[in-house]
């Protein structure tokens, strides 16, 4: 599909500050790739890691992956007692978490003082506050939503991940329906869209990476640049500098994913589609160009 000035693409890395593993990863995708963008866990066991790389790399575009699921709180666990198991960490059950908060008044002030918690650790970073998203995607929960954007408006959020992938671009790359949880999740991201319209917060047009979470391979980054539909578009990665480390999602490729961000064959695809490559704080800049890219690794 043939791309224009007006095109404007944002890539992503989240989880940065999770595992040194992975910080190392952003920095080199960075430096000698494609990645101009990362999605910091201000609660992940090398965030201060991650806060230093991130300083270091200005033109690293670093917002708050803000995460409320499986991973360790930012607030005493005993604050938010419903909001974590039993070692502490909070919950992996997202269903009934999900059940909680709707109906429990309780739970959802525990969630509003942890989402706080995340916003304010990342202010006390210094860095500037590009973009807010949400592992797992769990503000797909409306009320999760709810809460963030309010939270994050008092923090200077202006533009907020809406994780609506078109299924039928896949279908046409790959040969293969989306999955049933894929359309399951339609009708929350466009009512999560709307939530973000009617708080004046910046969007993409599309996103993707829910399907290939894990498995975004070169072959795949090379196909889907080569194919993008206009507009505004973030592609959202996991890279690390190795598949195992502690805390790595079972059967995740973080290598073949850090590959994705610097292979020859990806960054001749993405200098041949021309789209305008940055932040989420430069998707309405009349005058972006194409960002310079370095050589591959």
């Amino acid at each position: 599909m043939k791309c224009g000035t007006e095109n404007r693409l944002v890539i992503t890395a989240d989880d940065f500050g999770a595992a040194q593993e992975i910080n190392e990863a952003v920095e080199a995708a960075h430096r000698f790739g494609i990645l101009r963008s990362a999605s910091l866990m201000v609660n992940g066991r090398a965030a201060a890691d991650a806060i230093g790389r991130a300083r270091a790399l200005p033109g690293l575009h670093v917002g708050l992956h803000l995460a409320l699921t499986e991973a360790k709180p930012v607030l005493p666990p005993e604050r938010i007692p419903d909001l974590v198991d039993e070692r502490g960490r909070l919950r992996r059950d997202l269903a009934r978490l999900g059940l909680e908060i709707a109906c429990r008044p309780a739970v959802r002030r525990q969630l509003r003082d942890e989402i706080a918690a995340q916003f304010d650790a990342y202010a006390q970073t210094g860095l500037a506050l590009d973009h807010v998203d949400v592992h797992q995607h769990f503000h797909l929960h409306p009320i999760v939503a709810r809460e963030t954007i309010s939270m994050g408006r008092q923090y200077g959020m202006r533009a907020l991940r809406v994780p609506a992938e078109p299924g039928w671009l896949l279908l046409r790359l790959e040969g293969r329906p989306s999955r049933g949880t894929a359309a399951f999740l339609r009708p929350f991201a466009a009512a999560l869209r709307r939530q973000a319209r009617r708080a004046e917060l910046a969007s993409t047009d599309a996103v993707f990476g829910l399907r290939w979470s894990g498995a975004f391979t070169p072959r795949r980054m090379t196909l889907l640049l080569a194919n993008l539909p206009q507009g505004t578009i973030e592609i959202y990665t996991h890279p690390a500098i190795r598949d195992r480390f502690p805390g790595a999602a079972p059967g995740y490729r973080y290598r073949e994913e850090f590959d994705a961000l610097r292979a020859p064959a990806v960054i001749t695809a993405l200098q041949r589609c021309g789209f305008a490559l940055g932040g989420y704080g430069q998707l309405t800049a009349a005058d972006e160009q194409p960002s310079g890219l370095a050589t591959p690794l």
